[in-house]
């Protein structure tokens, strides 16, 4: 990375609003603290406004504005592919803002970096997702953000059917499905829910506190034996 590209980082890493330690910095450059001690200082002898010192963190003091955004190739190439996994994998309405913030970006671009055909050729087809894992989606994404309990009449593997009041913490893709991740108060644990079985579901007025949910809903993930998508 060039040391401008670095500096950038820098600036955009400690406008987050939170302080970042000159480690934390390092490591997410791939640098030594040193390294970010001088660029630190460098930053603010040029008049950007760091507030800190070394041992404790830095931050960015509010009202300072960052210059236009730009990409390397390669940055652009990583939006485009995830745009494209937006569009293909989830939603129709998260495909459509993942289009329009892809348009923004290509539409301040120099015209020299607008086409790029090696960034054209990564496609993700989105054949083997049907409709029906990505068509729920959207309400379920509303019920995270909110922390509302869920109604769900669902279908497990064997054809069982049950209804279900859940606390849904996130969606996750496996590559082949989509899966509600859900504390499920029938069972009282975590279990993930295919999106292509849930027959119907409904927000309900109850609220939960989702606290930390999503964490303890993956670390149960990462103990299981079985397949991580498996229902229970």
């Amino acid at each position: 990375m060039r040391r401008a590209d670095r500096l950038f980082q820098i600036v955009l890493l400690l406008d987050r609003g939170r302080a970042v330690t000159a480690r934390e910095l390092g490591d997410a450059l791939q640098v030594s603290e040193r390294t970010i001690y001088r660029d630190i200082a460098d930053l603010s002898r040029a008049g950007v406004p760091i507030s800190g010192e070394a041992g404790v963190g830095y931050l960015m003091r509010p009202g300072y504005r960052l210059p236009p955004l730009m990409f390397d190739p390669e940055e652009l190439a990583a939006l485009a592919l995830g745009s494209r996994m937006v569009r293909s994998w989830a939603d129709p309405a998260l495909g459509r803002a993942a289009e329009r913030a892809l348009l923004r970006i290509e539409s301040v671009l120099p015209k020299a970096l607008r086409h790029d055909p090696a960034r054209d050729a990564l496609l993700v087809p989105g054949f083997h997702v049907p409709d029906a894992l990505r068509a729920p989606m959207s309400g379920l994404r509303e019920a995270i953000a909110a922390h509302r309990k869920l109604r769900i009449a669902y279908v497990r593997a064997d054809g069982a059917a049950s209804e279900r009041i859940v606390q849904p913490v996130g969606l996750v893709f496996w590559g082949q499905t989509w899966t509600l991740g859900a504390w499920c108060e029938l069972r009282g644990d975590f279990r993930s829910f295919r999106l292509d079985r849930i027959a119907s579901s409904s927000a309900l007025d109850a609220h939960f506190d989702g606290a930390g949910m999503l964490a303890r809903y993956l670390q149960s993930v990462q103990q299981q034996d079985d397949e991580p998508a498996a229902t229970g």
